[in-house]
């Protein structure tokens, strides 16, 4: 298995491409400690990884809030001894969340306290804990909105995941010679729960979206989940400060 006994924190473990990264890191030997807001969704994922035959635990994590990531982190460590990847995935994109002239504060806060203030503190107290047990591997969910404009503005949503990108760079340069690797995966629209909710009971949206994407479809999660395996893995060992655009296309797309 290719990651057999290593120790991974899955934000956003609850739902979505959480609890496929929670099932499919474990079936892949992963140690699973499972981040989430919503205690029942958590609890939920952690018996899905065991029933399958899994290792995993939960920890109720508000990602924006400093005392309860270093809560997080301290319990994968008191749990399963280490930390060795961290895959910073909890996020949120609400309907209120529109072009910078129309979108109020505390929508723009909430978005930047869960999606860039999340991954900073999930760091900040992940990468201590790497640098002494002398390695690892921080794994940043961004997105394809990050690299380049969108003529249906999600402003806030898409100045945090530019933010993550930004600072995975700067992580990947900070620690890497102290054997912490940090890249990104910038995810085209996956079809999960957050984006279903919003997008995909809106016929026009939906058409307007798979118009402009090649591969004529929506992603899936696991195809995202794959890439973070590989990041998470010994595979991925020189593979540091990296962006990896899982987009079916769109990104190449001008017409």
């Amino acid at each position: 298995m290719r990651l057999d006994g290593k120790v991974t924190i899955i934000t956003g473990g609850g739902g979505g491409m959480g609890r496929t990264a929670s099932e499919l890191f474990a079936k892949e030997g992963a140690r699973v400690v499972v981040a989430d807001f919503a205690e029942a969704a958590g609890e939920e994922t952690v018996a899905l990884v065991r029933a399958a035959g899994g290792t995993a635990s939960f920890v109720k994590t508000d990602v924006s809030d400093e005392a309860s990531a270093r809560s997080m982190v301290q319990h994968a460590v008191a749990t399963y001894g280490r930390v060795d990847a961290l895959y910073n995935n909890a996020g949120i994109m609400p309907e209120a969340d529109h072009s910078v002239i129309d979108t109020d504060v505390p929508t723009w806060d909430r978005v930047m306290a869960v999606n860039v203030r999340g991954v900073f503190l999930g760091c900040k107290y992940a990468i201590p804990q790497m640098l002494e047990q002398g390695g690892g591997s921080i794994i940043n969910i961004a997105s394809f909105v990050a690299i380049l404009g969108c003529s249906v503005p999600q402003d806030a949503y898409t100045a945090s995941k530019g933010a993550v990108l930004a600072m995975t760079k700067s992580l990947a340069v900070q620690f890497a010679g102290r054997g912490v690797r940090s890249n990104s995966i910038s995810p085209g629209p996956i079809e999960t729960p957050l984006m279903t909710e919003w997008l995909l009971k809106d016929e026009a949206a939906k058409k307007l979206r798979l118009d402009r994407n090649p591969s004529g479809r929506f992603g899936q999660p696991e195809e995202i989940v794959s890439v973070g395996i590989y990041l998470a893995s010994d595979e991925s060992r020189w593979t540091n400060g990296s962006n990896f655009v899982i987009d079916g296309g769109i990104t190449v797309n001008y017409f």
